[in-house]
């Protein structure tokens, strides 16, 4: 029997260590893989896919206006190719790759849900694409019961449409780390050796509260005046107010921002303790920060938003605060950095916890399940 073609279609992404290990990982021997990147450019991922000789097509695709052109390259790809499994990844390769391999004929269609209600909070024009995508999908993959939920509750998808497969990790990334990246990386963020070194790796927009962790930490600071905080990822929509918050609120050299750093694992080494404090119970699809900070063994201090829903616990492996709340997420930390016996007890059982639900080969089982349900094409 032939291998199952799988063809996965992934729109404006540049680096996602998640597909570079499905693309090692998935089993060759039953499933021959490829991928197809609907991108402006060039990108980390299609230089890793190059390297580790996966079958890769990018398709320029930069806004709206590339769509017509990025649409009949992709379906000429899918008829030319024959998959039996299209799984398409972000809004953009959702809607041309559904479309695409329902003209082409594919006999298993699905489509991974990587937002949750944000549509219906912040663009409720896309309501109407999610609700075409969840039509031209025969399954749909959410990564949370928070997604699900959304999906079923408040966009009438069938439940046994929607299958519930959490984000997968290879966690020896996250252990492996060695003294001299880290090193590399404090003389970079942290010249100046301050302690303790709180860290936050979140987008800078309004619905991830950032604003309410500026706040806490200025009154961290009093008990702790050589501390300092890093933002990482500190771009996005909301960055204005917040760059002018921090200068408003902090000293000068308490605080860095930090664009873009690709070194994930090493950056999570620099902190003491980590926060991630988005606003509301289902505004995160996931939050893989919640799952890679412990991971990497570092206290933290979270709201309970997406994926952490599922799992975090106050008091059992992280300290959990309440949503818009500052004075909570100072106590966290003040709390976390008082008492090293207990963010140790936090480290252990985050870390026991998250490779039992969230490691990569369960996700690669559980994708590779659905995808044999396939009907090979002759």
């Amino acid at each position: 029997m032939r291998k199952k073609k799988v063809v996965y279609v992934i729109s404006d992404i540049d680096k996602a260590l998640s597909f570079e290990w499905i693309a090692d990982r998935l089993n060759k021997s039953v499933f021959e893989l490829y991928f197809v990147l609907l991108n402006p450019g060039d990108s980390v991922l299609e230089q890793y896919l190059l390297t580790r000789q996966v079958p890769v097509r990018r398709i320029r695709c930069a806004s709206k206006k590339d769509w017509p052109s990025a649409f009949g390259l992709l379906l000429r790809f899918l008829m030319q190719t024959k998959p039996d499994v299209v799984h398409c990844h972000l809004f953009t390769a959702n809607i041309l790759g559904l479309l695409a391999a329902k003209l082409a004929g594919v006999p298993l269609r699905l489509y991974t849900r990587h937002h949750s209600d944000y549509h219906f909070r912040y663009f409720p024009k896309g309501v109407k694409w999610d609700k075409l995508c969840n039509r031209l999908a025969h399954r749909i993959i959410a990564p949370s019961q928070v997604v699900k939920d959304v999906l079923v509750d408040r966009e009438g998808v069938a439940s046994e449409k929607v299958s519930v497969v959490h984000h997968g990790f290879d966690f020896t990334y996250f252990e492996s780390v060695d003294a001299e990246r880290v090193a590399t990386l404090k003389s970079r963020y942290n010249p100046q050796q301050k302690k303790p070194v709180i860290g936050v790796i979140s987008r800078f927009t309004e619905l991830k509260g950032i604003q309410y962790i500026i706040p806490a930490f200025k009154h961290v600071l009093s008990q702790y005046p050589d501390a300092c905080i890093l933002f990482f990822n500190a771009r996005g929509d909301y960055q204005a107010t917040l760059h002018q918050q921090l200068e408003s609120s902090l000293p000068q050299g308490s605080y860095k921002t930090i664009a873009f750093e690709n070194d994930l694992a090493g950056i999570y080494r620099l902190f003491d303790v980590f926060v991630q404090v988005s606003t509301d119970k289902s505004i995160e699809a996931f939050g893989q920060t919640y799952v890679e900070a412990l991971a990497a063994g570092v206290p933290s201090v979270f709201t309970l938003a997406g994926i952490a829903n599922d799992f975090v616990q106050h008091k059992h492996n992280a300290w959990v605060v309440p949503f818009h709340h500052s004075e909570q997420i100072e106590q966290g930390i003040v709390t976390l950095l008082n008492d090293p016996i207990f963010s140790e007890k936090l480290i252990l059982n985050g870390r026991k916890d998250v490779k039992q639900l969230f490691s990569i080969d369960q996700m690669i089982r559980s994708l590779e399940s659905i995808y044999s349900k396939a009907k090979v094409k002759s």
